[in-house]
């Protein structure tokens, strides 16, 4: 396993579109998202709770001029790519659903947000670029929506994916040291102060992460990224690295990142009641949102 850093490529040439692009990001939209959705919403626990925030990600896409499906039995929410559903196209996903009783701020609000706020821009202003946007379900229950849709979906090649970018809690942010963590079982050495963003990927998409990594080194270069390269298969070791929604990608061979604020790791509500909308770090999450749109429109 490797560790890079942002800070420590190189930068390339900027392109004045794409930092125009960023510059709309709005926190307060971001934060209308986390607020919206942040009720207990899982599965079995909260049927109906689920069922409302499904209908209203749909709608939101909807309102963006995406054409919206409900895939397989446990209700992932999908847009296709525009024009030909075979041009190799970027897939951005995130989970909707939370944990029993739960508000799920963080987990998984803040990435449902950062997804929906990239799906606007980009029909703002770059709407033929080749990207599909994925909300799943069940996350919370073994990933049986990402695994329902990358197995009985993907398999009969209904979209051509490129590469996917996977969030996973997104929101949090601490800037103090030793508020960062690691976990016990893996032999790393990571910033302890929790104000970074963390970008994992393994043997099928190791590139992935140093070109997200040079895309914000060049239009976010002050906002502290953090990238791991696992080789070898070390991720079927370290059972850890394989806990969202990109692991279903992974076991299929297909190029895929995970994006995340490293969950318990840096903070202390997740799967609490606590997980709420006011502990977030809304300029943290833009940054997020900055970069995966960067990531997006220039690769």
């Amino acid at each position: 396993m490797l560790i890079r850093h942002a800070s420590k490529m190189s930068a390339e040439a900027v392109d004045i579109n794409t930092k125009k692009i960023l510059k709309s990001v709005s926190q307060t939209y971001l934060r209308e998202c986390v607020e919206t959705i942040s009720i207990p919403r899982h599965f079995h626990a909260q049927p109906k709770n689920n069922q409302w925030v499904a209908q209203w990600i749909t709608q939101q896409l909807q309102s963006y001029g995406y054409q919206t499906q409900y895939q397989g039995k446990y209700t992932n929410i999908l847009t296709l790519p525009p024009d030909n559903p075979q041009t190799p196209c970027i897939l951005i996903g995130a989970h909707y659903d939370s944990v029993p009783q739960t508000p799920g701020a963080d987990d998984n609000g803040s990435a449902v947000a950062a997804l929906l706020a990239c799906a606007k821009a980009i029909a703002e202003y770059a709407a033929q670029t080749p990207v599909c946007f994925v909300a799943f379900n069940r996350e919370e229950d073994g990933l049986m929506g990402s695994k329902d849709f990358v197995t009985t979906y993907l398999s009969k090649n209904k979209i051509n994916i490129a590469h996917a970018h996977i969030l996973e809690m997104v929101g949090y942010c601490r800037h103090t040291l030793d508020s960062q963590k690691v976990p016990s079982a893996l032999p790393l050495r990571i910033p302890t102060t929790g104000d970074f963003l963390g970008i994992i990927g393994n043997q099928y998409s190791n590139a992935l992460v140093d070109a997200s990594l040079k895309k914000a080194k060049t239009y976010l270069p002050a906002f502290p990224v953090v990238g791991l390269k696992v080789y070898f298969g070390l991720e079927n070791i370290f059972s850890v690295l394989k806990r969202s929604d990109h692991a279903p990608f992974w076991q299929a061979k297909i190029s895929a990142l995970m994006w995340t604020d490293t969950a318990e790791f840096r903070n202390p509500n997740y799967h609490w009641l606590t997980d709420t909308p006011d502990t977030l770090d809304y300029t943290f999450l833009r940054q997020v949102t900055q970069l995966l749109i960067a990531c997006i429109l220039k690769q």
